[in-house]
């Protein structure tokens, strides 16, 4: 209503004046197309944004074999609360092993520039065993991930921690950690070491993790530097350090880690896309800190049974729990087609996949009351996916072969949902 009393009243003015009042409707207009995009990019990364506080999406509901359904709530304040400090938490609830877990952490921004950032954190909570993480990956977010529900094999933590995370340049980002943690597996595992046996460990950590991006491209856009392309190849190191004796700490190890991401674009949304990923763990190290190359298999006897959602990047046909490693490379290579154009609500798209790991353990048996394989043999899986056949669901298949393959023919084979979803 207010808006047709403005409209009369423009036709009233001078020239002059209208053109004045025309550039403020057109900031408004400008404001409200930014609030939009501010909005959906929060989406984007999982965090529904309100004035002083981002609730964090992650946490509202899960599912996985160890707690059955995982609820609750978390976030952020954000900048309107305050551009100098933040605070972080979450507390979720397991309904099958009947208990919480909870974070809770803060940041202090240094230097606004670098994005310099000394942050601290308190967590009791649960990790996926043989998993790793790059500290400086960015945030990722997907309504449905569908790997989770299938995860059995999980220790639980308590970490105390303080980082120092700084911008070097617009290419490159670094993070630095420095962590004390309680670990005590779910399952029934022991760690044997010079005469001992671990059931639960103490570790004293410090990591150094850079991300190396040299053909993004940055542009000055209303007084702040903005990413406009996304370049490839990128490049991520880490490097952790284990103390025996600091802080009750019971263990000497080193793990290096890498990945280097790189894509082609052919143009018209195909595209060519290889991941290289690598670890290297030495000295004393429990299960607990070693690798899997990310199985996404469940162990049934059918097919069918088998039945589930294919993950982002896992090995479709590798059993959960199958392979343990403290050194391990795989490789990733995938090939998108164009879009099927049937019509403009459906575009099916095809994605020929292929998936290689190769890895190792330099002692089996201090590793009690687990049974698992080493990877020095060249495990080899290749498939195809159709996407978005559906309200973003699609099928996948898998084929196991080469110096794993089983001796039951449909054992090798995985068939699979896959689920993309795009905002």
């Amino acid at each position: 209503m207010l808006k047709r009393y403005f409209a009369i009243i423009l036709l009233c003015l001078t020239s002059f004046a209208l053109a004045q009042i025309e550039a403020e409707k057109n900031n408004e207009t400008s404001k409200d197309s930014l609030k939009k995009r501010v909005f959906l990019e929060n989406i984007g990364f999982g965090y529904f944004p309100t004035k002083y506080f981002n609730f964090d999406l992650r946490y509202l509901i899960k599912y996985n074999q160890f707690e059955g359904l995982r609820t609750g709530l978390g976030g952020v304040t954000n900048e309107q609360f305050s551009d100098k400090f933040r605070v972080n938490g979450y507390v979720v609830y397991g309904f099958r092993d009947e208990r919480f877990k909870y974070s809770i952490g803060g940041g202090f921004r240094l230097k606004r520039e670098s994005d310099t950032w000394l942050n601290i954190a308190y967590t009791d909570d649960l990790q996926e065993t043989g998993s790793s993480k790059f500290l400086t990956d960015k945030r990722f977010f997907s309504f449905f991930e569908p790997r989770l529900l299938n995860i059995d094999l999980f220790h639980r933590h308590i970490t105390k921690s303080i980082a120092l995370q700084h911008k070097v340049s617009n290419h490159l980002l670094s993070e630095t950690q420095f962590a004390v943690s309680r670990v005590d597996p779910t399952y029934n595992y022991t760690f044997v070491s010079n005469g001992q046996s671990f059931e639960s460990f103490r570790y004293s950590t410090s990591t150094l993790s850079l991300q190396w991006s040299p053909f993004n491209k940055f542009e000055y856009i209303d007084n702040t530097i903005e990413e406009t392309l996304d370049g490839y190849p990128k490049f991520t190191g880490q490097v952790t350090k284990g103390f025996s004796g600091v802080f009750k700490s019971n263990f000497n190890f080193t793990k290096f880690d890498f990945r280097t991401i790189h894509q082609i674009n052919h143009g018209n949304a195909a595209l060519t896309r290889l991941t290289l990923v690598g670890g290297l763990a030495t000295g004393e190290t429990p299960l607990t800190q070693l690798y899997h190359a990310y199985p996404n298999n469940i162990r049934k006897e059918t097919i069918l049974q088998r039945f589930s959602v294919a993950g982002l990047n896992s090995f479709e046909t590798m059993f959960f729990n199958e392979f343990f490693s403290d050194r391990f490379a795989t490789l990733q290579i995938k090939h998108a087609f164009s879009p099927f154009k049937i019509s403009t609500q459906w575009q099916p798209q095809l994605v020929l996949i292929s998936r290689y790991a190769l890895g190792d353990m330099s002692s089996i048996a201090q590793h009690q009351g687990i049974n698992f394989e080493t990877l020095n043999k060249l495990y080899s899986e290749s498939g195809f996916e159709i996407n978005k056949l559906i309200l973003g669901f699609g099928l996948s298949f898998a084929y196991r072969y080469g110096g794993y393959h089983l001796p039951s023919l449909g054992d090798n084979f995985a068939f699979k949902f896959t689920f993309n979803l795009s905002l």
